[in-house]
């Protein structure tokens, strides 16, 4: 996809490229997370929590709000007190019953998937949480069974309606819940950071901001007319170019692979030496005036996606082992001819961390789609697959 780079750096072209807000509610994530938890205390979760930890938590998130469980479960880790699954779509696993909290999780509030779930879970007394817009059915449920609905704001743009452009607003009432619950250690004054650093990203990837010193829309622009593979060196990361792979492909209808190391390595590796990281051959006899010229630059291009230096939650053996891993992968890139973008976060919280990877990503997605042509928000094919689902 070729980009109109011009447009680029020209705010108000942006401006009228997007009527509906996409760069809007990516500046507004800081807001969100506020919100957010403001939203959250005004419910009443002490209804939920006052019992204490429950048996098992399952998250039922789909589609654009998929992320928000993958987050739960980043968080929670390994050490976790209690189980922490996700589930896509019914049934919900034969085990879960009224010890165990369902968190039903829907912008919309009317996903069939979550709704089920919710609906599934309150007929056998489960603590149910459910996030989503306000008077919805998801809500409705909520309500009706003795669970506890956190209403998303949604009368900004309208794509701050969207789910994948809302993500704070509808994982931060989850996390609260959890740290509330003691499965994570993400508590308010983490959130409130959160805040912080998604509002200074915010401003960083500003469209006043020129292409040259704004690092999402050099990424767009080094995105653009290849095939990302989008890897990260861990557990943050990994989750982080989970969403990046599904921002790119929602947003900017990019296909893209993704990866986390270790475990990865060997399956990215593999396809260094594969027709689409391979050069094109130049016609000798091509006339670069009048015929297509081959691509300069492979097909292929390694988003690798870099954690800070270790912390309190990352052992030093742990950092050192995925980041000696993640040099290697790089290097095995760079002898085989294939362009290689790093992003580093910016030590912190997993939180923090997720959050400076997110919006990058986030911004570029939405910035290639703009240069691009295309309306980030509205995809005429996704329109079509529901319509013929339903």
């Amino acid at each position: 996809m070729a980009l109109d780079e011009q447009l680029l750096d020209d705010p108000d072209g942006l401006a009228s490229a997007d009527p509906s807000g996409s760069l809007r509610a990516l500046a507004m994530a800081g807001a969100q997370v506020r919100m957010a938890l403001s939203a959250t205390a005004e419910a009443g979760i002490q209804k939920i929590v006052s019992d204490g930890r429950p048996r098992a938590v399952v998250v039922a998130s789909l589609g654009g709000s998929a992320v928000v469980g993958d987050v739960l479960i980043l968080l929670a880790g390994s050490g976790a007190p209690v189980p922490v699954s996700v589930r896509r779509g019914l049934p919900l696993p034969g085990w879960v019953g009224p010890l165990d909290l369902v968190v039903a999780v829907s912008m919309s509030g009317r996903a069939p998937g979550p709704l089920g779930l919710a609906a599934e879970a309150a007929r056998r007394g489960c603590r149910l949480l459910t996030v989503g817009a306000p008077r919805s059915p998801l809500a409705e449920v909520s309500e009706r069974t003795g669970g506890v609905h956190v209403a998303v704001q949604r009368n900004e743009t309208p794509a701050a309606r969207a789910s994948r452009m809302g993500l704070w607003s509808l994982a931060v009432p989850v996390i609260t819940v959890a740290h509330e619950l003691g499965l994570t250690d993400a508590s308010h004054e983490v959130l409130e950071r959160v805040a912080d650093r998604l509002d200074a990203q915010a401003d960083k990837y500003r469209p006043s901001s020129e292409a040259f010193v704004n690092p999402a829309k050099s990424l767009a622009l080094e995105l653009s007319g290849v095939v990302p593979v989008v890897l990260g060196d861990g557990d943050v990361t990994g989750v982080a170019a989970l969403r990046a792979v599904s921002m790119l492909a929602r947003t900017a209808r990019v296909p893209a692979m993704r990866g986390a190391l270790p475990d990865d390595a060997g399956d990215v590796v593999a396809t260094f030496d594969g027709p689409l990281a391979k050069r094109p051959s130049a016609d000798i006899f091509a006339d670069p005036e009048f015929d297509d010229a081959p691509a300069a630059s492979p097909q292929m291009r390694l988003l690798l996606l870099r954690d800070a230096a270790p912390t309190l939650d990352r052992p030093d053996g742990s950092w050192l082992e995925t980041s000696r891993t993640a040099d290697a992968v790089r290097a095995t890139a760079e002898d085989a001819g294939v362009r290689v973008t790093e992003i580093a976060a910016d030590p912190g919280h997993p939180l923090e961390r997720l959050a400076d990877l997110v919006s990058i990503t986030d911004f570029a997605s939405v910035y290639m789609a703009l240069a691009g042509g295309i309306d980030p928000l509205t995809s005429p094919h996704v329109a079509d697959l529901r319509d013929r689902t339903h």
